[in-house]
Order: structure tokens, then sequence, then C-alpha cells
């Protein structure tokens, strides 16, 4: 695997799943509110905007996270989407931004990304390439 490939692969692994879940709302109410588990909103934005992506500027991954203009199209959507849901969460907690306005639009964006990111993940696979 080239080392553009494999960044790409280390960048995802952490994207995908993220994305993920933000289209599932059953996932976020039994994992993100159960204070025993890993996975949170704070998980989430800092995959989307610190750590291996950055959803405010997302063209500076593509290539790196993200594969396609429509993936990287989609991912700054997807980051005004949850800095809007942020503006209904003063209190910065998992409940207040499941309970946004907004919030259905982060979780149909993110279905469309994922949808998306998916589908170009399996073509390159399918066609016998690296992912």
């Amino acid at each position: 695997m080239s080392a553009e490939a494999q960044v790409m692969a280390n960048h995802r692994v952490h994207v995908v799943p993220v994305v993920l879940a933000l289209a599932n709302p059953p996932w976020q109410r039994d994992v993100w509110l159960d204070p025993s588990e890993f996975e949170n909103i704070d998980h989430v934005f800092h995959t989307l905007f610190d750590d291996f992506c950055d959803a405010d500027e997302p063209e500076r991954f593509l290539g790196i996270s993200l594969r396609t203009e429509e993936e990287v199209t989609l991912m700054r959507a997807l980051g005004v989407a949850l800095n809007a849901a942020a503006a209904e969460a003063p209190h910065d907690t998992d409940a207040e931004y499941l309970q946004a306005s907004t919030w259905p639009q982060v979780v149909a964006i993110a279905g469309r990304l994922a949808q998306v990111m998916v589908s170009n993940d399996l073509r390159l696979l399918s066609c016998g390439q690296q992912a």
C-alpha cells in the first residue's frame, strides 16, 4: 500500500464511523447519552474538526480523509449544521445537541455523506484497488 493510501485508510477508519454515528439517532441516544461509553459528541467534534478532518475547511483534506469533491461539499454542509447545533447547546451537553432544532439536518446530511463515503470505498475495493 502506498504511503498516500495508508494515510487515507488511517484517516477514514476514524471519519467514516463518526459520520455513520451522526446518521443514526438510535445509536446517539443509546451510546452518547450513556456516561459509561467512550463515544460522545465531543469525540465527534474532535474527529471531524481537529484530528482527522476540518469540517469548516474540508477541501484541505481532499486526498487525505476525503476522496471526492462531493465528500468535501457534504462535509462542509455537515460542519455548518454541527456548528448550528452547537449554537443551540449552551452547556455543550450531548442531550442539548440531540434536542437542537437543527439536529435533524445534521442527521440528514450525515446520512447522505455516509452513503457517499461508503459507496466510494466499496467502489475502490470492488475494482481491486486499496482503500
